[in-house]
């Protein structure tokens, strides 16, 4: 019977759990919220799963070394790692979660050459972008699309997601449209990570994962700011776990 490696990632948002052949294709893969306890959720997941071998990634996976008793890895080796199973040849990841972001390059061997990340705040997160959407009313689901919808973006001055949410506040009040202060919050988000490729990488596509990647705003922004091809895996808010994954095996 052939071996079967599983990944793990445990993020603020969601916990995100994959498991692959010895060929390295995919088996098996679950998604579930995070909740006030990502030990208690990651043990839910994992109930009646069978593998060889794990190993963790994620804001998390300390807790889970602890727990498991099994390997981790960086979320910048396990993203660098599923990314280039998705685009051979891929140099350049854009990962925008829940509670970070983070640009990385890669070698022509497909290793970590250089990264940036942003950890301190929640802005230019998924995290900034769905108080965001509540603050305007709309579910997040919709909000890129509506964002889309605006005949032009209103500047967004402020970063700071308490300030911002202030500044969202006093413009909806002035009778401004929710769209255009929608368009603005993407332009503002696309603005921090365009700057952060560009201080890794300078050419070449781009792999863009983490939940963020299914907005269809950020992702004509991030082309249309960049000019460089934007690739989006299939389920990009799996490429952390299939990465870990796919080390477990190696």
């Amino acid at each position: 019977m052939s071996k079967r490696f599983a990944g793990i990632d445990i993020g603020s948002r969601t916990i995100e759990l994959v498991v692959v052949d010895e060929a390295g294709e995919i088996v098996l893969s679950l998604l579930t919220d995070t909740g006030f306890d990502p030990l208690m959720e990651a043990k839910k997941l994992m109930n009646g799963v069978s593998y060889d071998r794990i190993m963790a990634t994620g804001y998390g996976r300390n807790l889970f070394e602890i727990s498991f008793d099994a390997p981790t890895v960086t979320e910048i080796k396990a993203h660098a790692r599923g990314a280039l199973s998705f685009s051979l040849g891929a140099q350049t990841v854009l990962d925008i979660g829940g509670q970070d972001s983070k640009a990385i390059a890669l070698n022509e061997n497909g290793k970590v050459k250089k990264f940036e990340m942003n950890d301190r705040c929640a802005a230019g997160t998924g995290k900034f972008l769905e108080i965001m959407a509540k603050t305007l009313g709309f579910e997040i689901e919709a909000f890129g699309r509506e964002a889309l919808l605006a005949e032009k973006d209103l500047n967004i001055s402020s970063m700071c997601t308490v300030f911002a949410e202030s500044e969202v506040t006093s413009l909806i009040a002035k009778g401004q449209s929710r769209q255009e202060i929608a368009l603005g919050l993407h332009t503002s988000v696309i603005r921090r990570a365009a700057g952060m490729i560009n201080r890794v990488s300078s050419e070449g596509d781009i792999v863009f994962t983490g939940g963020v990647a299914k907005n269809p705003c950020m992702r004509a922004l991030l082309q249309e700011k960049l000019g460089r091809g934007i690739l989006i895996p299939e389920d990009p808010q799996l490429v952390g776990a299939l990465g870990a994954a796919l080390l477990a095996g190696e």
